[in-house]
């Protein structure tokens, strides 16, 4: 009689899968080579249980697992359809900014595109040129060119000022862009020369609402004979300053014309010619205009704000510090790089819809230059410069895709 073998010794047969789990694999196969596309409805669960034999608990074991792990949805009285997640598309953005590095608010307009929710899975190039002692327009053109051999998806562009020719500079490098196909978002400024509009995407403030804030304040602080001063060739958003500074003495009914003064805040010459015309309120075209006119006043022995009232636009970091802290416009410039990005994103998605004014809320800082320090601050809202609504107080965000459809415009 033959010796029966130890059930140790004997061969194992393969174990075989739980049903479950081979109309699980079996469906999910048939998802992952494209029989069944995103939107598409899988077989019912009867037809399920006819084709693998199964009972219904173990067909819906199976398509529940394939909804836990994000492959189709159940649809109440429709049956399971396929939900395959959108492939993400990284892009990347180049970053044309001349002025970097010499106007603060451009560092933290990159910072808040860079820390855009939006921004994870994207890339930026902060471009340089390998050529020394170019100009700073010739270094625009070598980036912009740099960004078209590249193919970047998008560039950022803030538009030169205080160089001469720039407008010609700003219209070839918006026309290399355009001609490459790439889109473009405008920070801070336009290329045009105020009330002209180009007809590409911009993220700024209203510049010349925020000049007409300002100024009433400054006249509502006494000051009667007000005058604007800025440099030459600075941007076209100094134009729009200007622009609400006149309306804002015309408003107030000023006897004085509103005289605007371009030159330079740190030149006796040209500062005692101002002071010849007997101002007491100056409204600066930015913060460091503000603090070079404010230095040369303190050496002529000029008191701020006794004698002239200063105010300005921007909030940089060393406004409060002046020697008489400087009230000025308070520019969000982290939440202008964050929706310079959400345009920018948008633009890609909708690449013939008309260009946009994304206007993001402004502030002003009341401190000590214009004669009275307080808590107290005006806020405006997010709205078209075509509106003239006053500046909203505690008014909650509205969300992206309304101040979005809120600031298209014909082209």
């Amino acid at each position: 009689m033959s010796k029966p073998k130890s059930a140790l010794s004997a061969p194992t047969a393969s174990k075989k899968p739980p049903m479950h789990r081979v109309i699980y694999d079996t469906l999910k196969a048939t998802i992952q080579q494209g029989e069944y596309r995103s939107g598409d409805r899988l077989p019912s669960e009867v037809e399920l249980c006819k084709r693998f034999e199964a009972s219904r608990i173990t067909v819906a074991k199976a398509i529940h697992s394939l909804q836990h792990e994000g492959l189709v949805v159940r649809r109440a009285g429709s049956g399971s359809y396929v939900q395959l997640a959108a492939p993400v598309t990284s892009y990347q953005f180049g970053l044309l900014i001349p002025e970097l590095g010499s106007t603060e608010i451009f560092e933290p307009i990159c910072k808040g595109i860079m820390q855009s929710p939006q921004a994870k899975s994207h890339s930026l190039i902060w471009g340089h040129t390998s050529q020394k002692n170019t100009s700073r327009e010739e270094g625009a053109l070598a980036l912009c060119r740099q960004f078209i051999e590249q193919k970047v998806s998008g560039v950022f562009f803030a538009p030169l000022e205080f160089v001469d020719d720039q407008d010609s500079i700003n219209h070839q490098l918006v026309a290399e862009l355009r001609q490459a196909e790439i889109p473009i978002v405008l920070l801070d400024r336009c290329y045009y020369r105020y009330p002209k509009r180009s007809n590409l995407d911009r993220v700024g403030i209203d510049n010349h609402r925020a000049s007409f804030v300002v100024t009433q304040h400054l006249w509502d602080q006494g000051a009667r004979h007000i005058v604007f001063v800025a440099r030459r060739r600075s941007a076209s958003t100094m134009v729009e300053r200007v622009s609400g500074y006149q309306f804002a003495l015309s408003e107030c009914g000023s006897q004085f014309p509103a005289t605007a003064h371009y030159g330079d805040e740190e030149d006796l010459e040209f500062v005692r010619n101002l002071l010849e015309q007997q101002p007491d309120g100056v409204v600066c075209g930015n913060d460091l205009t503000a603090a070079h006119l404010m230095r040369t006043l303190i050496g002529m022995g000029i008191r701020v704000p006794e004698q002239i009232r200063l105010v300005s636009f921007d909030d940089v970091n060393y406004a409060k510090f002046l020697p008489v802290p400087l009230t000025t416009i308070h520019q969000n410039c982290p939440q202008i790089g964050e929706s310079a990005m959400e345009l920018m994103l948008d633009r890609l998605q909708h690449l013939h819809r008309p260009g946009v004014d994304l206007l993001i809320p402004f502030e002003l800082v009341v401190r000590e230059s214009c004669g009275h320090a307080g808590k107290a601050s005006l806020k405006s809202g997010v709205d078209r410069r075509a509106r003239s609504a006053s500046p909203s107080i505690g008014a909650k965000k509205p969300s992206a895709k309304r101040r979005m459809a809120s600031r298209r415009r014909a082209t």
